[in-house]
């Protein structure tokens, strides 16, 4: 019975190692499956579909002074003023402070090729000259060939405020330059344009020209270098990003918090590239709570059916032990059992110098108990008969079924004196008690066991204490040692 123990604490060792191994593959191939999905999704689809958005917001936003200014130096109002010779300078100051409000700009100018003027929505600034350095973008202007350019600069009628300005070309009916108009935003105006779309899309967003500087950029790019040459990890991929491409280009890069994903395309009228990247660590967190979710859940459910599985395993090898150790019809100890039990007992009481007695009693006349009302009803004696004997004895005591309708009752730190007198009140309880039809009797035979005997020579002592107890006339009580029946009878 000890070895018992181990084997049950081994079958749930495997349980349980079965149970965490196909949790932990389950799960993980949850979990890898989950991010490959969220990376895939993230490049083929969200990232996309937000620089589709981020452009249709730039068109409104970044692309409309581009508009305003075309529609400046297309305006026939204008042309016609340069070409008519700028008289009534109010005219065209009135027309650009108009633009200027009614478009939201931060400034609005007409340069003219004939008198150099400078004009804006409160008069004539200046007049350009080819040697300031403040003026060199409109001699720029007037000899490239694009329709218009984009250029970072100061602005002289704000402040010297850092300004974007799309300046465009003025040409006369026959094609010849005639002057410039533009209109400006300030870099700040657009910078928050730019950190209003990162903090909507969630999404790094900044723009670069074809040289690979960074242009215009929100608040996440500010801090950082102004070359994509220098910076980490994207630097690898400079030379994709500037291909001229309309069309989205999907590209990756490993950086210190994970794999950001980057798309990227050329904007023609701005000239420059929208780069929008996205770390995939944001929307793989959530894959990650849901994988520790699901090794809560598997823990728990692994610490519930190891549970369920003790409480069975240990139900089910309690019983083998019951059946292996235990007479399946009384209830009481088996004999094997009882040797077992009677070593250990034997033992301690040596070690302590404890006595140590024993019963063995036979039902009288069983025989004809079976012959008049069937095995059965032998069967429901004996097992009153075990019950009622369980109950008058000490919990300390031990009762065996020793063989057919022989009991053995172990009676622990009781002297034979003692048991002698139990084992009397014992059979005066039997002798009266209701089993039935017939009266039931016992025959008794009492020893107690000597330090250091064998226990084979103390079982032939009682066996033979209980036999002169059924020679001298059954219902009676023997001692062992003196082998003389006791003629008292209830």
């Amino acid at each position: 019975m000890p070895r018992l123990l181990p084997e049950k604490f081994r079958l749930l060792g495997w349980i349980s190692i079965l149970l965490l191994t196909g949790f932990f593959f389950t799960i993980l191939a949850s979990y890898l499956s989950s991010r490959s999905y969220v990376r895939h999704s993230i490049a083929e689809s969200a990232l996309p579909l937000t620089s589709d958005n981020i452009y249709s917001e730039i068109q409104k936003d970044i692309l409309r002074p581009i508009f305003i200014s075309s529609l400046m130096a297309q305006d026939t109002f204008v042309r016609d003023w340069l070409l008519a010779g700028e008289q009534d300078s109010d005219r065209i100051v009135r027309y650009l402070k108009e633009v200027k409000t009614q478009y939201g700009m931060v400034s609005s100018s007409l340069v003219s090729e004939k008198t150099l003027n400078y004009y804006y929505g409160e008069g004539i600034l200046k007049q350009v000259n080819e040697g300031e350095h403040r003026d060199t973008w409109y001699f720029r202007v007037r000899n490239m060939k694009e329709p218009y350019e984009i250029n970072i600069d100061i602005d002289m009628a704000n402040n010297d405020a850092m300004t974007i300005f799309i300046n465009y070309r003025v040409l006369d009916y026959a094609g010849r330059f005639i002057g410039s108009t533009g209109v400006g935003v300030t870099l700040d105006t657009m910078g928050d344009l730019i950190d209003s779309y990162e903090e909507r899309f969630r999404r790094v967003i900044y723009f670069t020209d074809g040289e690979g500087r960074i242009m215009l950029s929100g608040g996440a790019m500010r801090a950082s270098r102004s070359r994509l040459h220098d910076m980490p990890g994207i630097s690898a991929l400079t030379g994709l990003i500037l291909n001229r491409n309309v069309r989205p280009t999907q590209l990756s890069y490993e950086a210190d918090n994970g794999r950001v994903l980057v798309n990227s395309r050329f904007i023609p009228e701005l000239g420059w590239y929208l780069v929008v990247e996205q770390n995939e660590a944001g929307e793989l967190r959530q894959a990650q709570q849901v994988l520790l979710i699901n090794v809560g859940v598997a823990l728990g459910i692994t610490l519930f059916v190891l549970a369920v599985a003790w409480i069975a395993v240990r139900r089910y090898q309690d019983r083998l032990e019951r059946l292996a150790s235990h007479d399946s019809l009384t209830g009481s100890l088996n004999r094997q059992a009882f040797e077992l039990v009677f070593s250990s007992f034997m033992r301690e009481a040596s070690r302590s110098k404890t006595p140590l007695s024993a019963v063995l009693f036979d039902v009288d006349h069983f025989k004809l108990i079976n012959d008049r009302h069937g095995h059965l009803a032998g069967d429901d004696v004996l097992r009153k008969l075990a019950e009622l004997v369980r109950t008058s004895l000490r919990q300390s005591d031990v009762v065996a079924r020793w063989g057919g309708e022989e009991f053995m009752i172990l009676l622990t730190d009781c002297s034979e004196e003692k048991a002698m007198a139990l084992a009397e009140t014992l059979r005066t309880v039997i002798a009266n008690h209701e089993f039935g039809d017939d009266r039931v009797t016992v025959s008794m035979g009492v020893s107690a066991y000597r330090d250091g005997e064998d226990e084979t020579v103390f079982f032939s002592r009682l066996d033979k204490a209980m036999y002169a107890a059924k020679a001298g006339g059954r219902n009676q009580v023997c001692r062992g040692e003196a082998l003389t029946p006791d003629l008292s009878e209830q």
